[in-house]
């Protein structure tokens, strides 16, 4: 199975890569219906507001900047096994959103969060789960990922259907040039020198490498579109003892 989705994998970043300047996430393309069926939309009563992946039969993982600890409802649940939101998918509430202990802000790090479902969620036909990266992962300058969400594009206005959009990883010595004051546990990839990358409401939602969930979109330039900085993606691979725990132990 994972020889298969890499195969279609390969051949969809072929894709990106020969229509760089048209592939309009922030130029990105449509996601095929077989690839990437670990997404969920992470929601609030209104709809869609971040992206996420699932993990385990009822744990997906998400940025916790995405729920706002002062809302009184903030996310309620998680749309599986659909990459057009306009379709049904497979619902489930969240009963537990469970932050990182040393989650402040965005910009200070632990910017993760897994969202324990209501019901567990059966792996097959339009639903799978991605496997997380190792803790010894070690990410190399220029090597190229994916990201994927239903955020804004660049057009500004969000999508109803899945994109995906290949980027490559930053130096972080050039990184931290770019931003001051960059927290520790992060992964640079997309937005700088290119006009692709993440934006608003693709926050939470999967950096892709080796077909493993290697980062968290955290956070980028406000408009998406200034190739003088990197998109900061929450190093998975340094929270792997935490995510083992909360799964362990079914919460937090």
């Amino acid at each position: 199975m994972h020889a298969l989705h890499n195969f279609l994998l390969f051949h969809v970043l072929i894709y990106l890569g020969r229509n760089a300047l048209g592939a309009k996430i922030i130029n990105g393309v449509k996601v095929p219906d077989n690839l990437m069926r670990y997404m969920a939309s992470v929601q609030d009563s209104d709809g869609h507001v971040c992206g996420g992946v699932l993990i385990s039969n009822n744990f997906v993982l998400t940025a916790a900047h995405c729920h706002d600890d002062d809302d009184e409802d903030g996310l309620v649940r998680v749309v599986l096994g659909t990459h057009n939101l306009s379709n049904n998918g497979t619902v489930r509430d969240i009963v537990q959103r469970c932050k990182h202990p040393h989650y402040w802000d965005h910009t200070t790090g632990s910017d993760i969060m897994l969202l324990k479902l209501s019901e567990s969620v059966p792996e097959g036909g339009t639903i799978q789960r991605i496997p997380l990266p190792p803790s010894n992962m070690n990410l190399q300058p220029n090597q190229m990922c994916h990201v994927a969400g239903w955020g804004t594009t660049e057009a500004g206005t969000g999508v109803t259907d899945l994109r995906v959009v290949g980027v490559s990883v930053v130096d972080q010595d050039v990184c931290r040039e770019r931003w001051t004051g960059i927290p520790e546990g992060v992964i640079c990839a997309g937005g700088y020198r290119t006009l692709k990358g993440s934006c608003h409401g693709d926050s939470g939602g999967p950096l892709v490498c080796n077909g493993m969930a290697a980062g968290v979109v955290s956070y980028g330039d406000s408009d998406c579109s200034d190739p003088g900085f990197p998109d900061v993606y929450t190093d998975v691979s340094q929270f792997r003892p935490w995510i083992g725990k909360v799964l362990r132990q079914n919460g937090c």
